[in-house]
């Protein structure tokens, strides 16, 4: 027994030198996840700040400078211009000089003074729509804190109902609460899926897969010791972007990282036994980057990332099944946000168990096969 962890520990050795000697190796696993996990941290947010808007004030009273001024405090907002008349408004909204005109009609102070309703018009850009929708609503917002400070200060009642919103598990709606521990299963996987997809591609291609056959290791000790690399790799890779999620973006961990671990192993086991089965048909290392790439842009379009599960048609549906990525990003998010204790992920925790144990499988088979 001690002669095999002799030679499996061999076997990592040789594969960490092979990976950590080569330049491009080395680029592979360090400088793409770190870009891709600023560019995501960063600039994949559907938060909006800095709207560019124009003000059409056609009141003076002060209760139009009020909601004026309620606008300029925003983060959410800037202004861009101050229309003097209603001509202005269609080529502002054309050349996107502004995304949103706020229209406040001559009567507005007069109206809330007297009792009566005042309306107030908002002009949005809505070629895209999913913005034009945000916007409108971060106006809603805005009014609805100005006719709760206008009714306090006024002795007035408030509508007889209204509508307060409370976000459970993301109080502020920051969008990169929401991204940032989907990045990790994204990034996880792009490293341990090129590391194993690529490791008996690399031996074939450079001659050196007839050395393995006259050593005495058995098949399986080969592969064993070829997956274990991409384990080490992807918990390392996995722990460094966690921290930088937490301690760099600020997103809290609610729930324990031992709950955390267990599904990033159990994740890995999936995706070591994916990039073994690719690295196993593949000839040449491009054949076998080709093939992780191949396997990965689905896993993360059918893994809910961006897009809910629920509203793609139900035989995709059925295909996420398939889908390691998919039960990942449940516990990822779950462990996250909610702080969802163990057992109510076990239902997310077994089919990544499953999928990982017929993946490595069937990579064992065809490796066994394709040596002789």
């Amino acid at each position: 027994m001690t002669s095999v962890f002799r030679r499996i520990l061999a076997l990592m050795g040789k594969e960490f030198l092979a990976l950590l000697k080569d330049r491009r190796s080395r680029f592979v696993l360090i400088v793409p996840p770190l870009i891709q996990l600023l560019v995501f941290g960063y600039a994949a947010t559907f938060d909006l700040k800095n709207v560019p808007y124009a003000l059409f004030n056609e009141d003076a009273g002060y209760a139009a400078r009020d909601l004026a001024a309620a606008l300029r405090g925003s983060p959410s907002f800037t202004e861009v211009a101050q229309l003097s008349h209603s001509g202005e408004i269609a080529p502002l909204i054309n050349s996107k000089e502004a995304l949103m005109v706020v229209r406040i009609g001559p009567r507005f102070s007069a109206d809330l003074l007297s009792g009566r309703t005042a309306p107030l018009q908002v002009i949005v850009d809505g070629r895209n729509s999913n913005t034009a929708l945000l916007v409108v609503n971060y106006v809603r917002a805005i009014v609805d804190q100005f006719n709760r400070d206008w009714a306090e200060a006024h002795g007035t009642r408030l509508p007889p109902a209204y509508i307060e919103t409370r976000a459970w598990f993301n109080p502020n709606l920051e969008s990169r609460w929401f991204f940032l521990p989907g990045i990790v299963g994204l990034l996880t996987l792009l490293v341990t899926l090129l590391v194993t997809s690529l490791s008996v591609a690399r031996e074939r291609e450079q001659g050196t897969f007839d050395q393995l056959l006259v050593t005495p290791m058995r098949p399986v000790e080969i592969l064993i010791g070829k997956a274990l690399p991409g384990f080490i790799i992807g918990i390392v890779e996995a722990s460094l972007i966690v921290a930088a999620t937490v301690f760099w973006f600020g997103v809290p961990l609610m729930g324990s990282l031992l709950t955390l671990y267990v599904g990033v192993l159990l994740f890995l086991l999936s995706a070591v036994g994916v990039g073994l089965m690719i690295s196993s048909l593949a000839v040449t290392q491009q054949q076998g980057m080709l093939g992780a790439f191949f396997f990965m842009v689905p896993a993360i379009i059918l893994s809910g990332f961006a897009t809910p599960i629920a509203n793609m048609p139900w035989l995709i549906q059925q295909l996420t099944l398939l889908n390691p990525m998919r039960y990942f990003l449940v516990v990822l998010r779950g462990v996250f946000l909610e702080g969802t204790p163990f057992q109510l992920l076990i239902p997310q925790l077994w089919p990544m168990a499953a999928i990982g144990l017929v993946a490595l499988a069937t990579a064992a088979w065809l490796f066994r096969h394709r040596m002789y």
